[in-house]
């Protein structure tokens, strides 16, 4: 795919630029079959990454205790036990996906916070998106909108957020004039975006997080 091979951090004029030499092994690992996406290179290191494992494993253990005591004190199919489950597989999916990216550098997401996020896909057509970056749709602007979806879409830890995320790039992405919707710096991002997506949601093989 050419649009994952270009680099995604600028957002200057509309030419194309060109991505850093990858290091051998990084180089090496694509030409074995990793997906582009799992080159992209977080703007974190090692021991931050480390912090965010711990913290996220700690939370993954308190959703478990948490549904335990749902589970226990709640009738057989209960809504909130599903919602709980699903919250929690997702989590888990997230530690995975951070424990790759500290083992092998592959799915690393763009950003380890937690930010607030609220787009019920419910008011989807009644609301915009609730963005950091300006609902403006020059080349400059959609690289900044289509980096912070990429960020946000891989930082879900719950089902609410990968499903509000999906409908958020649902509805910006038309909205660029073609010439600008077209940029490959752009168009990288939200592939990457919905692949994080994907994955959260249990629909491409990760290997299970560390108890």
């Amino acid at each position: 795919m050419t649009a994952a091979l270009v680099a995604v951090a600028g957002c200057g004029g509309p030419a194309a630029v060109s991505p850093p030499a990858a290091p051998r092994a990084a180089r090496d690992r694509a030409h074995a079959g990793f997906a582009a996406e799992e080159l992209y290179r977080p703007p974190y290191g090692k021991e931050e990454l480390a912090a965010a494992l711990t913290a996220e494993r700690a939370a993954a253990t308190v959703n478990e205790r948490q549904l335990g005591e749902l589970e226990a004190r709640s009738a057989p199919g209960d809504d909130r036990v599903r919602a709980a489950e699903a919250d929690l597989a997702v989590r888990r999916r997230f530690v995975a996906a951070l424990e790759a990216c500290a083992d092998d550098g592959r799915w690393c997401p763009p950003r380890l916070d937690d930010p607030p996020w609220s787009y019920p896909p419910e008011t989807a057509l009644a609301a915009d998106p609730p963005m950091t970056a300006e609902l403006r749709y020059d080349l400059a602007s959609w690289r900044a909108l289509a980096a912070e979806l990429h960020g946000r879409a891989c930082a879900c830890r719950t089902r609410a957020c990968v499903e509000s995320l999906d409908v958020a790039i649902d509805q910006l992405e038309p909205r660029p004039v073609a010439v600008v919707r077209g940029d490959e710096v752009a168009a990288a991002r939200l592939t990457w975006a919905r692949e994080c997506l994907f994955r959260l949601r249990g629909k491409a093989a990760l290997r299970p997080a560390s108890p």
